[in-house]
């Protein structure tokens, strides 16, 4: 369709020529005459014109003979098109769509919303999703004039039947290439830490990551039973060649002193049989990450220490030692050798300094980076957007049933008429599943990088959206997408590779059968789930790190088994951040769990970060006792406000404390704009404001 737009009206205008054959200028004068045609009234021409847009923002593909051919016409034409102004064109039609309350209406008098309401929405998004998309990637043969694009593209400040997985695709895109992805954010924080003259990161975490291995995961009650069973009718194994043995110790950096040992061990959390290399409950070189200790820890290692041989505190002094044993001596030596202040306790220390003297700090500078501009445009309404957003998961996820799909997420892959045939049923099936994982996938990005961007710009920034997160039931909600068979999510094959873009514009379709449609590619993951269920843990860790009542939550909604189950699957980052909402949790389970769970807890220790004097592994830590959890949110929700106000409540902070100008020549200088019917009459308000009424001029300057 999008082609055949295209055709019939670049033949009105270029008879003998492809354009792929067209020069640079012929390419920028087509596409003005493009842009042109948005512009008119008709619906339908309108229409047309966007889809002929689309066709070339998708690489001309009718002109190309391989995949790569299309995907370099692809980024050529999408350049040339945010040259010609499109971008900015397109959101003005997507907000003109948007406010069309007619579509609106129809859409929601109909029984059943199909892809049909949304077809003006879907091409409109469509090629912003692609020019966003296209631009955010960088490439070695970029041209100079296309990187000054770039630049200048991130920097520009410019209802039901709303199809929602394009509207999130947007969202996402825009984020990343707005605010930036995780290496940037490496290096914004490693430059932000320089700032503030604090010691650069110890490690960078995404390289130790990359690094590690994925561990065997523990066994469930059913695998046990299996296990023996199979160890009942195990039969005598043919001998392996000295030279393999070697190959395969050359090939495991982690070797195990006897694995009939572990093999034996019929405990309730012994690992699965079968597994190529035994990762688990061996020795490593060393632990991946380098410990951390806060001011904190050591401030309440000293507090203990003192009250314990001399009998008295000293508050938050942590350089005076006098009276204390030469042993705690070393401890205190070695604590602070491990000292790592975060940028969020300088943040809430300079935060703090700021309320307690407002006069005295000054007019706090903040440097408008893109996170800060989205941050204040957010933070009207940043609660119903939290909300809108967790909806929308809650209708996409696995576990959902159809009466909580509050807010309908296939009106962008319904058919105006249902399937009739058995193919057409498991292609839909295919098409709604897939459409429900990319919505969960971009979701989860969306929620990770603002979480991460806001976290990094200020600390209250961070917190005041993951309250709201907590408040909306985001961690039960996350809870719930786990609590499913997890491993048959992450191996779903809901997609069809020859329907693929680009293969299916470049190559011959084949006859769809229900064979093809059952084999899938041949992955071993589907790499879009993985994806989403890594963000969605790493939200999850955000969420309740250093907060004791969310920890609680994550208690009492029983999430410990719900984890252990997704430690099956073997991919090493899933698996650490697993083990971390694991390992902060520990202390609350029991004795008997951690007793029962000894290779998990052997698995934390092997992979999660530690924390000197963090009594993690017992439930004698202070953290553990009993807390005023409601206090400890209260509080936070009072600093938030505080900050808020602060900063961006301009309109109602107190006049006293509003710097006062005092100079006559720089209030003179200062323009005022006056509206034109003033101007036009100045005189006559001169006559009657001024020289028609006596002025006593003395007693006014006195």
């Amino acid at each position: 369709m999008n082609r055949k737009c295209f055709e019939e009206d670049f033949r009105m205008h270029v008879t003998d020529k492809k354009w792929t054959e067209l020069d640079t200028n012929q390419h920028r004068t087509h596409a003005m005459r493009l842009l042109d045609g948005l512009e008119v009234t008709a619906r339908e021409k309108r229409l047309k014109v966007a889809r002929a847009i689309l066709y070339v923002a998708q690489g001309t593909f009718g002109e190309c003979s391989s995949e790569a051919e299309v995907q370099a016409w692809m980024r050529y034409n999408t350049f040339l098109l945010l040259e010609v102004g499109t971008f900015n064109a397109l959101v003005e039609l997507l907000n003109m769509e948007i406010d069309n309350s007619a579509a609106c209406s129809s859409a929601v008098r109909k029984p059943a919303i199909s892809l049909a309401d949304s077809t003006d929405l879907r091409v409109l998004l469509n090629i912003m999703y692609l020019i966003v998309e296209t631009v955010h990637q960088e490439c070695e043969g970029d041209k100079a004039e296309w990187r000054t694009m770039r630049q200048t593209f991130r920097a520009d400040g410019h209802a039901p039947h709303f199809p929602m997985k394009k509207v999130l695709l947007l969202l996402w895109k825009t984020v990343l290439c707005t605010l930036g992805g995780f290496e940037e954010l490496q290096s914004m924080k490693a430059e932000k830490r320089a700032i503030l003259g604090l010691p650069p990161l110890p490690e960078d975490s995404i390289k130790v990551i990359r690094n590690m291995r994925a561990a065997s995961p523990p066994a469930s009650a059913s695998d046990l039973i299996e296990q023996q069973q199979k160890r009942g009718r195990r039969e005598h194994k043919a001998l392996i060649k000295q030279d393999n043995l070697d190959a395969f110790n050359e090939r495991d950096p982690y070797k195990a002193d006897d694995s009939r040992e572990e093999e034996e061990e019929n405990d309730d959390d012994s690992s699965l049989e079968g597994e190529t290399f035994p990762l688990e409950l061996t020795c490593p070189k060393g632990l991946p990450w380098a410990p951390k200790v806060r001011e904190k820890d050591i401030e309440m290692f000293l507090e203990s220490s003192r009250s314990k041989f001399i009998g008295y505190t000293l508050g938050s002094d942590t350089n005076t030692v006098v009276g204390l044993p030469r042993p705690i001596h070393e401890s205190i030596k070695t604590l602070k050798q491990h000292k790592y202040t975060s940028i969020a306790e300088v943040q809430a220390q300079m935060e703090e300094e700021y309320l307690r003297s407002p006069l005295s700090g000054g007019e706090e500078e903040v440097e408008q980076v893109p996170a800060e501009t989205l941050y204040q445009g957010l933070l009207p309404s940043l609660p119903q957007y939290m909300i809108a957003l967790l909806k929308i998961l809650l209708a996409a996820a696995p576990t959902s049933k159809a009466k909580t799909d509050s807010i309908n997420i296939l009106a962008d892959v319904l058919p105006e008429e249902m399937p009739t045939t058995v193919l057409q049923s498991m292609k839909l099936g295919v098409d709604v599943n897939r459409h429900k994982e990319v919505i969960v996938k971009a979701i989860s990005a969306v929620l990770l990088l603002l979480l991460k961007h806001f976290k990094l710009n200020h600390v209250y920034q961070f917190e005041y959206m993951a309250q709201h997160l907590v408040f909306a039931n985001c961690i039960p909600l996350i809870l719930k997408f786990f609590n499913q068979n997890i491993m048959s999510y992450i191996t779903a094959k809901n997609s069809i590779s020859v329907l693929d873009y680009p293969h299916c514009v470049v190559h011959e379709l084949p006859e769809l059968t229900a064979e093809s449609l059952e084999a899938g590619d041949n992955n071993q993951f589907c790499w879009r789930n993985l994806f989403s269920c890594i963000n969605l843990l790493r939200i999850l860790n955000k969420l309740t790190k250093w907060k004791h009542s969310r920890t609680m939550m994550l208690v009492v909604f029983k999430s410990a088994p719900i984890l252990k189950r997704a430690l099956k699957v073997k991919q090493a980052m899933m698996q650490l951040y697993v083990l971390k909402l694991l390992k902060v949790q520990t202390k609350y389970l029991g004795r008997q769990w951690r007793k029962s769970n000894m290779k998990t807890m052997s698995a934390i220790y092997q992979k999660v970060r530690h924390r000197l004097n963090d009594d993690w592994a017992y439930g004698n830590d202070l953290d553990a006792r009993p807390w005023d959890f409601q206090a400890e949110e209260c509080a936070l929700r009072a600093n938030i406000e505080r900050f808020n106000a602060r900063r961006y409540d301009r309109a109602h902070s107190n006049p006293d404390f509003l710097p006062v100008d005092n100079c006559l020549q720089s209030v003179l200088g200062q323009r005022v704009d006056l509206p034109e019917d003033f101007q036009m009459n100045y005189d006559l308000w001169l006559e009657r404001e001024v020289f028609s009424k006596p002025i006593s001029w003395e007693e006014l300057l006195q």
